[in-house]
């Protein structure tokens, strides 16, 4: 059966709606071509991404299926044109209807109608569609969360990735929140320590009610369980991986399929906090001054104070949090003082930072906070002639690894992925990310020798870390079809 083509999908355009649509009424045969790279979460769900530019004739040439339709749906006008002119060399006399753009010229409008059958228009009944269909599902899902909450007979374990950071901690005690307004018991929970300075005043200033489980059948005692900001029971939690998960709520792309009775995994969101803030104000639920304070904090935590990962749901969210939020709680979070380990992380962090490709890269050796590291990894991303930083170290048996990209094209979540996967678990953003690596994958001959194996250490996860990274950057050089005589003629005396 021919596929209905999607050309040019980013968070929050008609395209991506349209996706969102066809996904709800059941339609599968659909091929979505996109270089957006937070549509990573289609394919989990069933639909064909090619991840391309869709305005490359070349690209849509290798579509080898037949194409019943053809839909441009970017909300550049420009791009709009440029990929209509495109699908309609490579595809002849398929119909196309493309969407004209947020407020195009009539220059754009014309290079669009000139190979598009159907040009829809900003304002248009389908655009009103969209945007109604997009609200709907808002409201929708705060529905089903709200039935399945009220559903649970017993308390709702809401579980937060180990060793919890703002954002997770306040969706965490924000959902067990909402689960108490609908009548079920419910409590936020997680393994590790929280030790980070910021995240611990967080908790203590809040006086935020959560639980620290020890063993992982301590689950047991629930009967439902929610994970946030994290998607997986055995991948950054310490629950066994056959946990049934009823709730899932989280803005991270996940390393893979979810299940679940509910999930919301919306990777275009900059954080977890932002979608709890949509479910109070779908569900009508006030938030209290101090689900407001925490909910804040891990918005501005998780988008670096709005500069990292944005769409406009995080300053709506932001915007309706300010007013309730207490803002003398804020500040004193965000001035804690530093501990002697952390400031000694950060000592050895420097003194054993090697810089290469424009990366800095330390191993600290063994950890006493697994937090300080990501603390290292902020502040090496200050120093001249450096985009991005690696820090690690390793602790009871595992290999902790913060990372942190600015200013380049370098997804370091991506990036981690791909080169720590098959040996460990890592995820995060394009600028935020981190891994857990077993030591066992080393061997036995060095758990004995703390220098020696602080520098194997050292030498394997640099040498694994850059082989991909330039793996990754050959991989985005195309060279032009003549290179091979621009070549000749350059080397030419």
């Amino acid at each position: 059966m021919p596929s209905r083509l999607l050309l040019g999908c980013g968070a929050g355009t008609v395209g991506h709606a349209l996706v969102e649509l066809a996904m709800e009424r059941g339609e599968r045969r659909l091929h979505v071509v996109t270089a957006d790279p937070e549509q990573r979460e289609f394919p989990r769900r069933g639909v064909a991404v090619t991840a391309a530019d869709p305005a490359d004739p070349d690209v849509l040439r290798e579509i080898d299926e037949p194409v019943a339709s053809v839909f441009v749906g970017t909300d550049s006008p420009s791009r709009n044109a440029d990929i209509a002119r495109a699908a309609r060399e490579v595809f002849g006399d398929v119909p196309i209807v493309a969407y004209g753009g947020r407020e195009p010229t009539d220059d754009e409008l014309a290079r669009i109608e000139e190979h598009a059958d159907t040009v829809v228009e900003q304002g248009s009944t389908l655009r009103a569609h969209v945007d109604e269909t997009v609200l709907g599902r808002s409201a929708r899902r705060a529905q089903r969360l709200r039935t399945l909450l009220s559903d649970v007979d017993g308390t709702l374990g809401v579980v937060l990735h180990d060793n919890p950071d703002p954002d997770a901690i306040a969706s965490g005690v924000a959902l067990a929140t909402l689960a108490e307004a609908v009548g079920t018991e419910a409590e936020a929970c997680y393994f590790g320590a929280i030790s980070h300075q910021e995240n611990r005043a967080l908790v203590n200033l809040l006086d935020l009610d959560l639980r620290e489980l020890d063993d992982p059948t301590e689950i047991e005692e629930f009967d439902a369980v929610a994970l946030v900001d994290h998607s997986l029971p055995g991948v950054n939690d310490q629950l066994p991986e056959e946990t049934r998960v009823d709730v899932v709520i989280d803005h991270h792309p996940s390393p893979g399929p979810v299940e679940g009775r509910h999930v919301d995994v919306r990777s275009d969101v900059g954080s977890t906090s932002t979608m709890l803030v949509e479910y109070f104000r779908r569900l009508d639920v006030p938030i209290d001054e101090t689900t407001a304070t925490a909910l804040l904090f891990g918005i501005r935590t998780d988008t670096d104070d709005f500069s990292r990962g944005l769409v406009q749901l995080d300053f709506e969210a932001a915007a309706e949090l300010v007013p309730l939020a207490d803002n003398g709680v804020l500040d004193q979070v965000e001035r804690p003082t530093i501990s002697s380990e952390t400031l000694d992380t950060l000592a050895e962090a420097i003194r054993n930072g090697r810089i290469r490709d424009r990366v800095c890269t330390t191993c600290i050796g063994r950890v006493r906070d697994r937090d300080a590291l990501a603390q290292a990894a902020d502040r090496l991303l200050g120093m001249e002639e450096v985009d991005a930083t690696l820090v690690y170290g390793f602790r009871d048996a595992t290999v902790y690894l913060s990372a942190r990209a600015r200013g380049t094209d370098l997804d370091i979540g991506e990036t981690l992925r791909e080169a720590f996967d098959q040996i460990g678990s890592a995820g995060g953003h394009a600028t935020m990310a981190g891994a857990q690596i077993p030591l066992g994958f080393l061997g036995e001959e060095t758990k004995d020798d703390e220098e020696l194996l602080t520098r194997i250490v050292g030498e394997v996860i640099d040498e694994r870390f850059f082989e991909t990274l330039s793996s990754r950057r050959r991989g985005r050089v195309r060279l032009p079809d003549d290179f091979d005589e621009w070549w000749d003629r350059a080397d030419t005396p």
